[in-house]
């Protein structure tokens, strides 16, 4: 069967986005080639001839709290100091849970695109499930690569009702055992700020839960596209699992090498930790949330992210004893539900697109 053809980008769109074919439908179709909507202008594309792999072993977790506690503190502090990015290993999360969690993505996104869209806005069973395709559709001049089904968690019983049958387990059992290390990364961050805060702190960052499972269909030509554009996670924590293709780059500071893009390779049992914005503007900027994004491939890759947020009826901002201790407030504070509003009503344009929000003006 001949690829359908697209007079019109509009033609083009009702088949991905309203129809519920998503990239996954265009790929299947047989398509060769790129389609224009998804050609990114040149200064979003990563090019791999301008990367560097990134090369520090991963962090042993399983040495917090013993003889070298205090080397796997450094080491989890000067990540987020500089890169915000690391990766974790023995880490709590049973090995085979995380291989079978990549299986269940993939069994969802193997599913017909009829089946699919019964997760789309709109007619999905909870407004907490929603499969969709790229970031923000209606407003970007240029489609991301990507499919994704995203699943909010309030109860045990709700994840297991509304959720994807294909995966809802895995995603559930993923969601509790990896929440262990959240916290404990969060611990440290806060203890190695040397200022007194209320215990609560460290729940507040992780009052409401997300996960996604992306999918990013093998493209014709990966140097024209970007699964993900550039962005930071607004949240506290990102806890990441990536399977063995690969695509996450982190994009360094203006003034460390010229903005020169770092790829986060694929490390077997490893999960990757991603410093999110909030913990950048409670901390006062001492941690870095690290705008990223991600390059396709020839082959299909997933990965299933966990974000953890503060509750949307929460301000944030700078902590009171940090502020004292700097000197100056960096950000301002903000109900964190206008934060996301703010970044969820915008295209991926960079970390200042969604950080500018809350800085002191």
């Amino acid at each position: 069967m001949a690829p359908p053809t697209f007079s019109t980008s509009d033609s083009l769109y009702e088949f991905v986005v309203k129809e519920g074919n998503g990239v996954k439908g265009l790929v299947d179709s047989g398509l060769s080639e790129v389609p224009e909507r998804y050609v990114q202008p040149e200064e979003e594309r990563i090019n791999k001839l301008r990367t560097r792999r990134h090369n520090n072993p991963p962090i042993d977790l399983s040495k917090l709290k013993g003889p070298d506690h205090k080397k796997v503190v450094d080491e989890i502090v000067r990540a987020a100091e500089t890169i915000g990015f690391f990766q974790v290993v023995n880490h709590g999360v049973p090995l085979e849970l995380l291989e079978s969690l990549k299986d269940s993505s993939h069994r969802f996104f193997n599913l017909s695109p009829k089946e699919k869209s019964l997760f789309c806005p709109g007619v999905s069973p909870s407004t907490k499930v929603k499969y969709a395709t790229s970031f923000a559709p209606e407003k970007e001049t240029t489609l991301e690569w990507r499919d994704y089904i995203s699943m909010g968690y309030t109860t045990d019983q709700d994840a297991l009702q509304y959720w994807p049958n294909q995966c809802k387990e895995d995603a559930l059992d993923y969601l509790k055992s990896a929440s262990k290390l959240v916290r404990d990364i969060l611990e440290v961050l806060i203890e190695s700020l040397e200022v007194k805060v209320q215990e609560s702190i460290v729940d507040i960052h992780s009052g409401m839960k997300l996960i996604n499972m992306n999918y990013y269909p093998s493209c014709p030509n990966p140097d024209l596209t970007v699964g993900v554009g550039r962005h930071s996670d607004i949240g506290a924590i990102t806890v990441l699992l990536q399977d063995d293709i690969g695509g996450l780059y982190v994009k360094l500071d203006e003034d460390n090498n010229h903005r020169e893009w770092l790829e986060i390779p694929p490390i077997p049992g490893a999960l990757v930790i991603n410093i999110g914005d909030t913990i950048e503007v409670h901390m006062n900027g001492k941690y870095k949330s690290a705008e990223h994004a991600v390059r396709t491939s020839t082959k299909s890759r997933v990965s299933v992210a966990l974000f953890n947020f503060p509750n949307p009826t929460l301000k944030i901002g700078p902590l009171e004893e940090l502020v004292k201790k700097d000197g100056v407030a960096r950000y301002r504070r903000v109900l964190f539900q206008d934060y996301m509003n703010n970044f969820f009503a915008n295209t991926h344009h960079g970390k200042e697109s969604s950080l500018d929000f809350a800085k002191s003006t």
